[in-house]
């Protein structure tokens, strides 16, 4: 070998040289690089032998030995005995779960659920003879419309209105699990059903109204059919589902006619104008014609009051002349035939010029004083 002592003398490969013997520890002797020669003990020494390198073949040895000491039954019996322990807290291990407190855990033996809901905290169940399954019971959100369940989804979300349009609604469904053992056992895919409930819900209620409802005047209450529709079914399938809301997201015609609905829109938003103005305008016209009646009904009434108060006044005075002429009834006639003299001559244009007293006045065209009322002229016998 190449680490072999020569007795010739000759150096090992580290350049050592001599007539050291076996290990000797003259000079001269050959050393390797712990600082002696390589040569290994022969025989049934346990040790370094002469302080060479150690045995990887007696630590070896030595550690088979104390293992045997440690386990029971021989290092044999002993893996059989560590691979026991590995398989027993494996075990352990997977049949301690936690469950979080938005969380309910369902335990099931040989595949058959048990009565009892794990609440939040520290459960154990005997793995793998029982398993758990824990469903979120908080609040979740469905969004419908976006991603449709349907095979073309060109068509997520497109509906048909009552009045034979096409809608685009995208909707979600805010729901949470009362039940957790229906949740999971019920129906084989809860999410998925409850998806598909919501998208025919909506269709069934869409379909019964006009598309303007869905668009703006009317999505609360729709909104609120659907989320009825859809507990009412899902109460049905008994998927242990509680509906809180449904929001209506966005609703606007198909992309391919939405040009010629803002045409229509627009159209129905001139046509409301013009029904507006036009109200308006019936509003005035009306206004000044109740207006104008009132005053006609006033005046009326006002003339009524003053024919009836006139007639009762010449009544009375028809009386009293009555009573005078009954009383003295020729100076009554004569003042009645002065006055009612008086009143036809004071209204005439007429100068009269007595022939007694006209003797030297010069007839003249009073042109100015022709068009002014005549002096009252008063006076009885």
């Amino acid at each position: 070998m190449p680490w072999s002592n020569q007795n010739g003398g000759g150096g090992g490969p580290w350049g050592g040289g001599g007539n050291g013997g076996n290990g000797g520890s003259g000079g001269g002797g050959n050393k390797g690089p712990w600082g002696q020669g390589p040569n290994r003990p022969r025989g049934g020494g346990g040790g370094r032998g002469n302080g060479g390198p150690p045995d990887l073949e007696e630590i070896l040895r030595r550690g088979q030995d104390q293992l045997k000491n440690v386990v029971p039954g021989g290092f044999n019996g002993g893996v059989a005995a560590i691979i026991g322990l590995l398989i027993i807290g494996f075990i352990l291990i997977n049949s301690v779960y936690t469950v979080q407190p938005d969380e309910r855990g369902v335990e099931m033996r040989f595949g058959k659920p048990k009565e009892e809901i794990s609440m939040p905290g520290l459960h154990y169940h005997f793995w793998p003879l029982e398993t758990v399954e824990l469903v979120k019971v908080t609040e979740q959100q469905q969004n419908i419309g976006s991603k449709s369940v349907s095979a073309d989804p060109s068509s997520a979300g497109l509906m048909l209105s009552g009045d034979q349009n096409i809608v685009n609604v995208q909707f979600s469904v805010l729901f949470s699990v009362t039940d957790p053992k229906a949740y999971l056992f019920n129906v084989e895919d809860p999410a998925n059903t409850l998806q598909q409930v919501a998208e025919s819900a909506m269709r069934e209620v869409v379909g019964r109204r006009p598309a303007q409802d869905i668009f703006r005047d009317n999505r609360q209450a729709i909104a609120q059919d659907v989320k009825a529709t859809i507990q009412a079914t899902m109460d049905t399938y008994g998927a242990g589902i509680s509906v809180n809301t449904v929001a209506i997201e966005d609703a606007a015609p198909p992309r391919e006619v939405a040009d010629a609905f803002d045409e229509v829109q627009r159209a129905e938003q001139d046509e409301d104008r013009f029904v507006e103005e036009s109200n308006q305008y019936a509003n005035q016209v009306l206004g000044r014609a109740r207006g104008q009646a009132a005053q006609n009904r006033e005046e009326a009434a006002a003339y009524k009051d003053r024919v009836v108060k006139e007639a009762q006044g010449e009544a009375q005075r028809f009386v009293s002349v009555y009573d005078a002429y009954a009383q003295a009834p020729e100076v009554t006639r004569k003042r009645l035939y002065l006055e009612t003299m008086q009143e036809v001559l004071g209204k005439s244009k007429k100068v009269i010029l007595d022939e007694k007293n006209g003797q030297g006045v010069l007839p003249y065209l009073p042109l100015t004083e022709i068009g002014r009322p005549a002096p009252q002229v008063g006076g009885s016998n």
